[in-house]
């Protein structure tokens, strides 16, 4: 077993074991390497297994410390279970389901329809959630099969939700849609975005270059909501959960299909994900967000 791998079991197990627990420190690379008499790169090998399988939080160069569900991601890797690496959209109703997986699950990259994908094809990510809508008027399953073509292709139904323009409460600029927006300061998704892909289609459909909007970046439908709620943007696109967390005006501009694409291989990793999906309480949590459509939650596609 290559040392590095020596390592991380053994750091693994006095995890399991309960001789550390979550919030505990691990010794500083240099201090561990003189522990175990071996080279600082071996112990960095180690905490980086051990920190993309969950059991442990690297808060900075110098410390890292025991994960809060470090013990059931300890089991995982010593029992040889991958955790599912997810990468791609934001939504509020997924971050609930991501709560309840704990470390079964790991987010990985920067969040965005585009980019996940993108991880997926290179295999740095084994699943992306996307809200895409192909040309040919299909959300998302275009692009699994033709992207993962040769390796089984599946998606994850997740929801459909409901996308609109976010106002201040009262909707004060009288905002009926997208043609509204030429002079206002729009909070907008970074490029890469499903979200922005939406509004700049959105805009152009409405005569309005989608350079010629002003407005600050935000990474989340959150952070979406809590710029216009500031007074930092007039309007932003975001889902109806957005805009009732923090009571703002919602003006529909249409529902869009949320899932999650994979490799077939994945599928097992994916398992904890689905199960949690389908639990009638955590759809109840979704439900209750407002703007979801749960009807085909859990089910999972496996493509041509």
């Amino acid at each position: 077993m290559a040392r590095y791998l020596q390592v991380s079991s053994d750091i693994g197990r006095a995890i399991e074991s309960g001789t550390l627990v979550p919030g505990d420190e691990l010794p500083s690379i240099r201090d561990a390497a003189r522990q175990r008499s071996t080279t600082t790169s071996t112990i960095g090998r180690a905490y980086r297994q051990l920190a993309d399988a969950g059991v442990i939080a690297i808060a900075d160069r110098r410390r890292c410390r025991v994960a809060a569900d470090g013990v059931n991601a300890a089991r995982r890797l010593l029992s040889g279970q991958h955790a599912l690496l997810l990468a791609g959209s934001d939504d509020p109703g997924l971050d609930i389901a991501l709560r309840q997986a704990g470390s079964s699950v790991l987010t990985v990259g920067t969040r965005g329809s585009f980019h996940g994908l993108t991880r997926v094809w290179r295999g740095t990510a084994d699943a992306a959630a996307i809200h895409l809508r192909h040309r040919s008027g299909t959300h998302n399953t275009p692009f699994a099969r033709t992207l993962l073509r040769g390796r089984q292709p599946a998606v994850l139904h997740l929801w459909r939700r409901e996308q609109g323009l976010l106002t201040p409460a009262g909707n004060p600029g009288h905002v009926t849609g997208p043609s509204d927006l030429r002079t206002l300061r729009i909070a907008r998704r970074p490029f890469g975005a499903g979200t922005r892909v939406l509004l700049d289609r959105l805009l152009t459909e409405a005569g309005i270059p989608p350079d010629a909007v002003s407005g600050p970046e935000a990474n989340s439908h959150l952070e979406v909501a809590m710029s216009v709620a500031s007074g930092q943007a007039d309007a932003g696109l975001g889902v109806r959960a957005a805009a009732t967390a923090l009571e703002l005006g919602f003006v529909p501009v249409g529902w869009e299909d949320f899932d999650i694409v994979l490799s077939g291989s994945a599928l097992a990793a994916a398992e904890p994900l689905i199960s949690i999906v389908r639990d009638p309480a955590v759809q109840s949590s979704i439900s209750a967000l407002g703007g979801y459509d749960l009807s085909r939650t859990g089910s999972v596609e496996v493509l041509d």
